[in-house]
């Protein structure tokens, strides 16, 4: 056998004992999971190492420049496996997920046909739960459907996963309500399909008349246009370098209810709290009236476009462009004042420097400042448990000796790669 194929044959047996046994590999969606885990702990433990000033060479350790630019340099690498697994993981992830939407799909059309096999005990079975239980069997089919065409963008849910990777909330709240009054809309066929008698079917066609269902048309209308309307007004403001936008590695339930960083947002929050209820009204009143559209009450219609009017409030109210108010000398314990010279570090202090959903180490690692026609990364200073620079506030950076001495501009350029406005300093020689 030839060398070639003799390591072939070993990286064959190889790859087949890593599948059979805990799998290594980014292949398959376990193995992406576990080197996503690995990399992530073994990042968090060399932070921790080097916070603790261990694992230092004794080349660099003697200088604080020097040690500081090698941490930096070595955290910025293993951050950049960290991300890399991560996006791997990302994929993954979103290739099971269109599995794991059918099966929530039908797992609620047998509760639905659970529950009204309860209720008809001593009630019957009637024309009406056998048009709900139809409508439902077409609407699951259809979203099995989209799933397996969508199902490298996460199934069911590549609609409403907006262009940075999370669930869009006003999209989410437009499909629930598509998808309520598309089910609504068949139920009524199927009970037209099944009507006997003339005054039956002209009952239930008049059930489809504007009069009856204008409040839910309307609140279908308004959230349908908020979700468009708030797509466009993010990519504005994105372009218009207003709103700070980063990619995340995949969609998270929680993207609903919280701002790109994780946090809850009431702006969020409350669309999503007002227009579950509302559904859940919509719902009843369809399980009660079979025949005809759900009937919102223009109250309760009311207060889902306030609740919408607030959610698009925020969106417009949201993010800012970073900005910088001051830059200092950097100065430690010992040192004498002066003014700035290269090679010292200068404090930058403003706001908006970290951008949300940018705190991870390969985000922190891509911030840039310009110093003159000098770009300058933006060390990492590794404390327990995060970072010590940069921060979304302040900034600390070298001026570089290629500076010519004189009035500089400075900028710093974000992970999301906007750039603040030009602050000048005084370098001297």
């Amino acid at each position: 056998m030839e060398p070639g194929a003799r390591r072939s044959a070993r990286g064959a047996g190889s790859a087949g004992s890593a599948h059979a046994g805990g799998c290594a590999c980014g292949d398959c969606p376990h193995g992406a999971r576990a080197g996503h885990r690995r990399a992530v702990a073994e990042f968090l433990l060399k932070r921790d190492e080097f916070a603790a000033g261990q694992g230092l060479p004794a080349a660099v350790a003697h200088s604080a420049s020097a040690s500081r630019q090698w941490v930096s340099e070595e955290l910025t690498q293993s951050a950049d496996l960290v991300a890399e697994r991560g996006r791997a993981e990302g994929a993954a992830w979103l290739g099971r997920l269109w599995w794991r939407t059918a099966c929530v799909v039908w797992a609620a059309v047998v509760l639905l046909l659970l529950g009204q096999a309860l209720t008809a005990i001593g009630a019957g079975w009637t024309s009406a739960r056998t048009a709900g239980l139809l409508a439902a069997v077409v609407v699951a089919g259809a979203l099995t459907a989209a799933s397996w065409f969508h199902r490298a963008r996460g199934g069911a849910l590549a609609p409403v996963i907006g262009e940075d990777n999370r669930l869009s909330t006003s999209r989410v709240v437009a499909g629930v309500w598509v998808l309520f009054l598309a089910y609504a809309v068949l139920v009524l066929v199927g009970r037209l399909a099944a009507a006997s008698s003339h005054g039956e079917r002209d009952a239930l066609i008049s059930g489809l008349e504007l009069g009856r269902g204008a409040g839910v048309v309307t609140v279908l209308a308004v959230v349908c246009g908020i979700g468009v309307l708030v797509r466009r007004v993010v990519g504005v403001r994105v372009l218009g370098q207003r709103l700070q936008k980063v990619r995340a590695d995949r969609p998270r339930a929680a993207d609903v209810l919280t701002d790109d960083s994780g946090r809850g947002a009431f702006s969020d929050i409350q669309y999503v709290v007002i227009s579950g209820v509302a559904v859940l009204f919509a719902a009843v009143r369809l399980a009660r009236r079979p025949d005809q559209l759900p009937d919102l009450p223009w109250g309760l219609a009311v207060v889902v476009l306030v609740s919408a009017g607030t959610y698009l409030a925020g969106k417009y109210a949201e993010g800012g462009r970073p900005v910088i108010l001051s830059v200092v000398r950097a100065r430690e314990a010992g040192d004498l004042d002066g003014p700035i010279r290269t090679g010292d570090d200068v404090e930058i202090r403003g706001a908006g420097f970290v951008p949300p959903g940018a705190g991870g180490a390969d985000r922190l690692s891509r911030m840039v400042v310009r110093v003159g026609a000098v770009n300058v990364r933006v060390p990492l200073v590794p404390v327990t448990g995060g970072f010590r620079n940069p921060t979304d506030a302040v900034l600390t950076v070298p001026v570089p000796v290629d500076v010519e001495p004189g009035r500089v501009e400075v900028q710093v350029v974000t992970a999301a790669g906007v750039e603040t406005n030009a602050y000048v300093i005084e370098v001297t020689e």
